[in-house]
């Protein structure tokens, strides 16, 4: 679905879906319906825009300025590849009709660069460093969105929110950090209606992997980490550095471990039984049993009074649920390897479970980006998602919607649920179902 990043498919007249999108965006400022030829990306940025109060004539404030930003600048992960942006994008940004500019990860412009006139051009809407673009502030536009999606994208004319930004065409690729995949910034040309094409999109992404690889070799290697593996598995794996295998715990030590790498201040006997077994009568020693057995696992990496990890043990749990806090859904749905230890009955882990999924659907069905819910709808844990099935029918256009249309109606039936009264095809727009009961 890579066209659904582009914002003109070939062929199409420029001044004639300008003026179709000014149309739309109009219409949904005066009643919020979102129509063709809006792409549904852009709709769901224009709603974002519009929950977070950014006002459509509104320019993006300016959040750093002399000291400030000169500080912020040589501090940033982004500087040590300014020279190769320069060395990609400089060029033809200096010679053309358009701007290379650089944003950290909260959407502030670090570096603007090209011809001086389209510079001048660019400051009267506060496209300039230390203005802050993210979709918060600023509304739809190619860093901003970049950034929301964790996605590279192009934003044409009358596809940003806020009418300030509408004379210009802009194409964005965020830059990862190679080690963590943490989201550091967006790389960014803005111009006019000549950057509504494939090229310009391909172009910042490769620059943008360029840079990941260049920082690749600049950086040191991440420091050994012990690593707890909790998703999709009955018990978890735990690494425990660069070498050594692999330990392979059992069900009740794989509950304990998980709920003391998440409470690394230590927890109490008492709080802890409860944490595992919740409010039935199990004798003090049962507890301690098990820890001695646990202990001769981890040997000095377990320590009580409180009970506790010696040492930081990161989860897979924890990045997802970071990626989610970052508004990184892309990385979050990548890392989500199925339910957290799914046959543990135990009540803390129960909860961590939940939450993480609840917080992981919620984002799904909010955001609606098809290539995302059909990811989900793909595993073996969203295939039975009622409501995720009736998110990606609706957010389709209607000719690629039959084949998730016939499984939402199977579905629908399944669980006794008919389609709504009236309804003449399964697109579900604005219809809500619980979620599949769990087996």
């Amino acid at each position: 679905m890579f066209r659904q990043w582009l914002a003109l498919e070939a062929g199409a007249d420029p001044a004639e879906r300008s003026g179709a999108v000014r149309r739309a965006h109009e219409s949904f400022l005066a009643g919020g319906a979102v129509g063709a030829p809006v792409r549904r990306l852009i709709a769901d940025s224009w709603q974002r825009s519009a929950r977070a109060s950014v006002g459509v004539d509104q320019m993006a404030p300016v959040d750093l300025a002399d000291d400030d930003l000169d500080t912020h600048r040589r501090e940033h992960i982004l500087g040590r590849v300014m020279p190769l942006f320069r060395e990609l994008l400089g060029g033809i940004a200096e010679e053309g009709a358009h701007l290379l500019s650089v944003c950290d990860e909260q959407g502030r412009i670090l570096w603007v660069e090209g011809h001086a006139e389209v510079r001048r051009r660019a400051e009267r809407v506060n496209f300039v460093p230390g203005a802050r673009w993210s979709e918060s502030h600023a509304g739809t536009n190619a860093p901003g969105t970049a950034l929301a999606l964790g996605h590279p994208v192009q934003i044409f004319a009358a596809e940003h929110y806020c009418r300030p930004a509408q004379p210009w065409t802009c194409a964005a690729a965020p830059v990862r950090d190679p080690r963590t995949r943490r989201v550091l910034g967006v790389v960014d040309i803005t111009g006019g209606d000549h950057l509504a094409s494939p090229h310009s999109l391909a172009l910042v992404q490769a620059t943008a992997r360029a840079a990941e690889a260049q920082l690749a070799s600049l950086l040191p290697a991440a420091a050994p980490v012990r690593l707890l593996e909790v998703l999709g598995r009955d018990g978890a794996l735990l690494r425990t550095g660069r070498s050594g295998a692999p330990v392979r715990l059992g069900a009740r030590h794989s509950e304990i471990v998980l709920l003391l790498a998440s409470h690394p201040e230590g927890l109490s006997g008492g709080r802890l039984a409860l944490e595992l077994y919740g409010e039935r009568d199990v004798s003090p020693v049962t507890l301690r049993a098990e820890l001695s057995r646990l202990r001769g696992v981890l040997g000095p990496l377990l320590a009580s009074r409180p009970y506790r990890l010696t040492a930081r043990v990161r989860t897979d749990r924890d990045t997802v649920a970071e990626a989610l806090e970052a508004g990184d859904l892309p990385t979050a749905l990548a890392a989500y390897r199925g339910p957290l230890l799914p046959l543990s009955e135990a009540p803390g882990v129960v909860r961590m479970r939940r939450r993480l999924e609840d917080g992981l659907r919620r984002a799904l069905l909010a955001r609606r980006d098809p290539e995302l819910l059909d990811a989900w709808v793909r595993t073996p844990w969203g295939e039975d998602d009622l409501q995720a099935w009736e998110a990606l029918v609706g957010a389709l256009p209607p000719e690629a919607g039959a084949v998730p249309g016939a499984r939402l109606e199977a579905l629908r039936d399944a669980y006794g649920i008919g389609r709504p009264r009236g309804a003449c095809a399964p697109r579900g727009r604005g219809a809500t179902f619980p979620q599949p009961p769990v087996a």
